[in-house]
This record gives structure tokens, C-alpha cells and sequence, in this order.
């Protein structure tokens, strides 16, 4: 099919300063692309890259020249994508991939789901980010308003001793059967004192922890793995993974409890379908979450997420960050994503 593609840079403005262990974002640049084609007069696809700062494995100085020669690639090969060529910049890969899929599909609701049909929502966790005790206490406090029953605290950059203290706020006031915990460490923890911090974290009775310690040592975060009271989801760690034989040898080796998928760091939609199949087959849990793109990227991880029946909350939602988000129709209602047809 005969495609033209147009490559638009936009910058996103955070409606607050979003702090994580690698920093604090106050704007977002981000690549949308319009797929349109001369056989379909009026009709254009929209999809979004938007690889991550000092995270991702394709944030390469050259990152525009990388996106115009692909993208002429694909017009040249008449919309075809070359997922092995491809898969060592999986946000570009996810942009072309859910450009295509809107294209064809006409509209937002990309796949035909009960999500899709607005007949039900994605549940969600309650996303808190770094920040001091009282800014992060009072996250906690109106994510628990709207009536979310899962909430993920980012750790590792306040003292230890007042993250406890914020869980044991929340175990206080809510036990496990009523507020599932979360947290995500970035790989702030150092192999020496990990275990100790675990342990200690397990007795507020968490779901899970995010990347304990930096990615990169399998052998030691395999020890955690199968030592830790507390099951470790694994994120970071997935990262530059892009063949189906290292995700096997990663899952195989470090035999985590959980993945974390975030298609724009993990291999796109067809990268993400490998890493839940592997997981799958290991008896590995996973749940799919969206990484700082605009509502464009988070309809698609979405859309997409809504194929699969996952009963955990997933991590979507944070498109509502920007003061200059684009329109698409989702919305969250208490501690569900909607689509809203």
C-alpha cells in the first residue's frame, strides 16, 4: 500500500514536576506520526515515539535521523514494518506499529474489546511519585479519596525510615484486603543491603517491589528472587532484552515473580506479546505499563492491554500530566481507565 508518513516533534509540559529516581521531569518530547495513504483519501493513522531520557535503549543523540530514515524505509516498502530490523528501537517501533493499527482501525478503539465498546474499565494503580513525606503523604491521601485499591509509591529517593513511615500510614488506616501495596525502587537498593530492606518492607504486607537493584546483575537479583519475602517485579531489567532468546535466558535465569511491559521500552506491541507468552509459559505474572507518553501512546498500550484477561491493575493512566495533552477519549472513573466510545 502506498503510505506517506509525517514525522511532528512536539514538547509536553508536566502539569507538576514528576520526580523519579533518575531525576525530575518537568517536559516530555515526544515524536507523533501521521500515517496516511493516497489509497484512503481523508484517513490518517496517528502513533506516538517517545523513548525516555538517560532510560531507553534507542535515546540516541541521533534519534530524529534514526526515526526519518525508518520511516522512509517503511513509505519505500509500502507500509511494511521489519520487526528484527526494528527491535532495537522499540519506541519507534511502537509508534509505527499503533500508527498502522489506527489507520486501519479508523478511529481510537484499535481492537475490538469490552474496553474498546465501553462496556468496562482497566483497573489501575494509583501512581505516587518522589517526592518530600508531606508531598508524597498527601498523593497517598487523594489517591485514596478517588477510591483506589492499588497504589505503587515510588522509593529510593527520601530516607528509608519515611518511606516505612508513609506505608505504615497507609497499613493503619487500610489492611492488605483493602489497599493493595506496590512499590518501585528504580534499583536505588545496592546488592549489600537489599535483603535487609526487603524483609523490612515485606511486614506492611506489599504486593510486590519494582526493580530492587540496578539492572544488569542477574546473578544477585536471582538470589533476591528466590529469597526475598516480598515478590519482585522486574522493569528496568527488561531493557535492551530484543531478541526472544535473551527474554528466554532473562526469565530463565532470574525466575522473577513478575514483568513489568511498557511496550515503548520493551519491544513495542510485538515485543510485549513475546515477553507475556515467555512469561506465561515460566508461570511468570505481568501486567502492562504506559511510560510517560501522551494519551496517543496510552490509548494504544490501552487498547492493546484490554486483549489480554488480566485481572491485576495495571499501570495506566499518567496521560492526564500534561497541560497540553492531546484529546483522545479516555477517562478515569475511581481506579478504572474508561474508554469512552
Amino acid at each position: 500500500m502506498n503510505c506517506k508518513i509525517e514525522i511532528i516533534p512536539r514538547l509536553l509540559h508536566f502539569k507538576q514536576p514528576a520526580g523519579t529516581s533518575r531525576g525530575t521531569y518537568t517536559t516530555r518530547k515526544v515524536w507523533y506520526l501521521h500515517f496516511t495513504s493516497p489509497d484512503f483519501p481523508g484517513r490518517v493513522g496517528i502513533g506516538e515515539c517517545a523513548p525516555l531520557p538517560a532510560l531507553s535503549c534507542d535515546d540516541l543523540p541521533d534519534y530524529e535521523d534514526i526515526l526519518v530514515k525508518v520511516c522512509r524505509k517503511v513509505e519505500r516498502e509500502q507500509g511494511r514494518l521489519d520487526m528484527d530490523g526494528l527491535c532495537d528501537y522499540p519506541s519507534i517501533l511502537f509508534g509505527l506499529e499503533t500508527a498502522i493499527r489506527h489507520f486501519f482501525a479508523g478511529n481510537w478503539a484499535l481492537c475490538d474489546t469490552a474496553f474498546s465498546r465501553g462496556e468496562v474499565g482497566i483497573p489501575i494503580n494509583g501512581l505516587i511519585w518522589m517526592g518530600d513525606f508531606q508531598n508524597m503523604l498527601s498523593q497517598i491521601e487523594k489517591k485514596m479519596e478517588a477510591g483506589f485499591r492499588c497504589i505503587k509509591l515510588k522509593i529510593g529517593a527520601i530516607n528509608f525510615e519515611e518511606e516505612l513511615t508513609l506505608l505504615r500510614h497507609i497499613r493503619t488506616h487500610f489492611s492488605s484486603k483493602e489497599i493493595e501495596l506496590r512499590v518501585d525502587a528504580n534499583g536505588a537498593f545496592s546488592p549489600v543491603d537489599a535483603m535487609e530492606k526487603l524483609k523490612r518492607l515485606s511486614e506492611f504486607d506489599l504486593h510486590s517491589i519494582e526493580q530492587p537493584i540496578c539492572a544488569g546483575q542477574w546473578e544477585e537479583m536471582a538470589r533476591l528472587a528466590a529469597e526475598s519475602p516480598l515478590a519482585i517485579a522486574l522493569d528496568e531489567e527488561l531493557i535492551g532484552c530484543n531478541t526472544l532468546e535473551r527474554k528466554q535466558e532473562l526469565l530463565s535465569t532470574i525466575r522473577p515473580q513478575y514483568i513489568v511491559i511498557k511496550p515503548s521500552l520493551h519491544g513495542g506491541i510485538c515485543g510485549g506479546d513475546e515477553w507475556i507468552t515467555e512469561a506465561e509459559k515460566q508461570q511468570i505474572g505481568w501486567w502492562i505499563t504506559s511510560a510517560l507518553e501522551s494519551n496517543i501512546g496510552l490509548n494504544a498500550i490501552a487498547q492493546w492491554c484490554a486483549t489480554f484477561s488480566n485481572p491485576l491493575p495495571q499501570g495506566l493512566g499518567t496521560g492526564a500530566l500534561f497541560t497540553d495533552n492531546v484529546e483522545v477519549p479516555l477517562e478515569i472513573r475511581k481506579d478504572c481507565l474508561w474508554f469512552c466510545k
